[in-house]
Parts: structure tokens; sequence; C-alpha cells
């Protein structure tokens, strides 16, 4: 299975890879405003993926934490 797994993702990879491809064609070039607009957006969504991490951390370590106050 796990083979089976890593072939899958192997090809589907690839495959959007040429997806991207055909798409970034269609798109008109990027201007030299554009430039670094993505590495903007990829920090955007880093620091909000870790903001919702660490919203999930402090809330299950209060739930740990009030579940271990009930244990006697």
């Amino acid at each position: 299975m796990h083979t089976l797994g890593g072939r899958l993702t192997d090809h589907l990879a690839h495959q959007l890879d040429g997806q991207c491809d055909r798409v970034r064609s269609l798109r008109r070039p990027h201007g030299p405003g554009d430039r670094g607009s993505v590495t903007i957006e990829q920090v955007i969504w880093a620091v909000a993926v870790i903001a919702i991490v660490g919203i999930v951390v402090a809330a299950v370590k209060s739930y740990v934490a009030t579940q271990a106050g009930n244990i006697r």
C-alpha cells in the first residue's frame, strides 16, 4: 500500500506540473511590479496557518488541563 501511495503521489505530481505549465503559458507575463507578489502571498498564508495551529494547540492544551484537573 505504501509503495502504491508513493507511485500515485508521483504520478499526480507529474500531472499537476503539466497542468501548471499550461496555465502559466495562458497567463500574461508578469511585469516588474509583480515581482515578489507570490512570495508575499506565501508568507501571508504561512502566518495564517501558524496562527490557526496556535489556536488549535491552545484549545487542546486548555481541554487537557481541564480534564487533568478532574482526575482524582
